[in-house]
């Protein structure tokens, strides 16, 4: 049975992305070329409540790309995978092709 893990507040969870260690012709790459600490939402929390009891809702959604900070997010591993949880406010910003 697959776990599903649903956020609370304004927490999300991330799976980071891994740039290849190598390319399709099996040169392998510095472990610093181009590594950029971004990660895929996978599912978001509801918001917090401000002081009048109203939902903020959380501004990125599932499926985007997000730019991570170098350091912070909460460790989880369901199954096999291993996750983040950041805060909202914790992320840098969405990365768009």
């Amino acid at each position: 049975m697959a776990k599903r893990l649903v956020p609370l507040l304004n927490r999300v969870l991330i799976e980071k992305i891994v740039p290849p260690a190598k390319t399709n012709s099996g040169i392998l790459l510095p472990e610093k070329s181009s590594k950029l600490n971004s990660g895929k939402v996978i599912s978001v929390g509801p918001g917090t409540r401000d002081r009048d009891g109203n939902i903020i809702p959380v501004i990125v959604k599932e499926g985007e790309t997000v730019l991570l900070p170098e350091y912070g997010g909460t460790e989880v591993k369901l199954g096999e995978k291993q996750f983040y949880l950041f805060r909202d406010e914790d992320l840098l910003g969405t990365l768009h092709e």
